[in-house]
């Protein structure tokens, strides 16, 4: 038994770290859908998000010192909500094609950020940051016998913050005005044009609120996992936070369920040499397991979720 929960002490802290920026991320997917605009381009946000964090922190590290990360995350939010605005006008005014419109947000995305990195860097990636997001034990909560140690010690600030936002969210969109008009606008828009609801100001402020929140993930994930941007920071994890956001039902707190299920995935695929009866499984598959996990929870969860009615359907007034 003691075995065992040194191990859960081990992965429990590292599955959290990871989940931290999907929940960031997928709340913002959730905003977006909600209000009935699909936002495929939340891996270009982040890497948009992970790039501005970084660099932010390169340069201002001499003028905020321990502040910089939450600053830098800050700033990551700003350019990642502006970036939106690109699938926002081409979605919603243009009444582009939404899958296609997030698909270029991803290419562009990583097509600025590394064209800039390396104009700025002359190389491929950044140089390493020295102010990291801060961890910190919880006091008194650390002190409860087996939880303490596993959920409460040694937890990054950022975590703390992704379940704030989390519940946050969750009150926002089931508890005020607002997200009652933005659900609606998801549902059923000519309803809610009726009723004076302006569907497509709700729809930008929803693609603007996702924009935000997927820098936020990507400045997150930049600033506990990698340390540094390259190519390779934001491996995929915009997707993984979409299939969280689908595979929790498009609501708040099931999207964290599922990013925490996603952050387990990729803690094991990386504590497995650690944890004895996994030490002979070859570490390539565990490698994959976390996007299989992904692809698994997207085949098998898609029919049963019911997304919003009008997502995907642009919106012309005066039209059913």
């Amino acid at each position: 038994m003691g075995g065992f929960l040194d191990i859960l002490y081990f992965i429990v802290p590292i599955s959290i770290a990871y989940a931290a920026p999907l929940i960031f991320t997928a709340i913002g997917g959730v905003f977006s859908e909600r209000s009935g605009v699909i936002n495929i381009g939340l891996e270009g946000l982040m890497v948009m998000g992970a790039f501005v964090g970084i660099v932010f922190n390169l340069f201002f590290v001499d003028t905020f010192g321990a502040w910089t990360p939450w600053v830098s995350i800050l700033a990551a939010m700003v350019v990642s909500a502006i970036f939106s605005l690109m699938h926002a006008v081409a979605s919603i005014s243009f009444r582009a094609d939404q899958v296609v419109s997030g698909v270029a947000i991803n290419l562009l995305g990583i097509a600025i950020a590394l064209f800039s990195v390396k104009m700025i860097y002359g190389k491929g990636q950044t140089d390493f940051i020295q102010e990291k997001i801060p961890r910190f034990n919880i006091p008194f909560l650390q002190d409860i016998p087996v939880l303490g140690p596993m959920f409460f010690k040694s937890v990054y600030g950022s975590s703390i913050l992704a379940v704030v936002i989390a519940i946050l969210a969750w009150f926002i969109i089931f508890k005020t005005p607002f997200g009652l008009r933005l659900r609606s606008v998801g549902e059923h828009p000519m309803a809610a044009d009726t009723m004076g609801i302006k569907v497509n100001r709700i729809r930008y402020i929803a693609v603007i609120i996702s924009g935000g929140l997927a820098g936020m993930g990507g400045a997150v994930y930049a600033q506990t996992m990698t340390n540094d941007f390259g190519h390779a920071t934001i491996n995929g994890q915009g997707f993984m936070a979409l299939a969280a956001m689908i595979f929790g039902k498009w609501h708040p707190i099931g999207a964290m369920g599922a990013a925490l299920f996603f952050g387990f995935a990729q803690a094991l695929a990386i504590s497995s040499s650690g944890i004895p009866f996994m030490q002979n499984v070859p570490s390539v598959f565990l490698y994959i397991l976390p996007y299989a996990l992904t692809i698994i929870a997207l085949a098998g969860f898609i029919g049963k979720a019911n997304a919003p009615k009008a997502i995907g359907d642009p919106y012309i007034k005066g039209s059913r």
